[in-house]
């Protein structure tokens, strides 16, 4: 059940771009087409989960050991870029349709503080864990709901933006303008969640 929790805060209540502002570059810029920001999402939950497996056992059997903990982001920055490396090259040969629409921001997932920050979280257990004790299992779960929760704003706002191009918008709030209002609503609805997973924990006894 905690695990549920797990999956529903990080998703709805807590959700890593509207409730936190992480990741906000991709959010902005792959969101002008469905197919795009859905190839960005699957990119995304791909390289989040697998550095948060990579990042916690460096931080566990190499950093912590060694003293080495004020080496972390510059580490962690090196292995989500290696993953990404490694993505870029499998895109481009699997599908290259979707490598030229993801285009600029596919290597700027080296730099998504959504990544980061996840990874930072989970290796210091310090990521919302609904009662769990931190650890690579929930870290794991955390890390892939998160993951989840991006790709759903992402694919949400990429279907408003869509249906924004069909309709007339007044020219000063054409572009990023209107992008950003809509962003702000957005938001805004997801706070509506807020208090959801404390609600159902107590319905179940939690």
């Amino acid at each position: 059940m905690e695990y549920l929790l797990i999956f529903i805060s990080a998703i709805f209540v807590n959700n890593i771009v509207l409730s936190q502002f992480l990741g906000i570059c991709p959010f902005l810029g792959v969101s002008k087409k469905i197919s795009t920001a859905a190839g960005m999402g699957i990119a995304v939950t791909f390289v989040l989960v697998i550095s948060v497996l990579v990042t916690y056992a460096l931080q566990m059997w190499v950093l912590n050991p060694l003293g080495l903990e004020y080496l972390q982001t510059i580490l962690f920055i090196l292995v989500i870029a290696g993953l990404v490396q490694m993505l870029e090259t499998i895109l481009k040969k699997v599908s290259p349709s979707l490598y030229q629409a993801l285009g600029i921001f596919l290597p700027l997932i080296t730099t998504n503080c959504c990544i980061l920050g996840v990874s930072i979280l989970v290796a210091n257990g310090t990521y919302n864990a609904q009662g769990l004790e931190p650890s690579l299992l929930s870290g794991v779960f955390y890390a892939l709901a998160t993951a989840i929760g991006f790709a759903v704003a992402l694919i949400v706002f990429a279907g408003i933006r869509e249906q924004l191009d069909t309709v007339r918008i007044p020219k000063p709030m054409q572009g990023m303008s209107i992008a950003l209002v809509t962003a702000g609503l957005l938001a805004m609805a997801f706070m509506g969640f807020s208090g959801v997973d404390h609600g159902i924990a107590q319905a179940l006894g939690h």
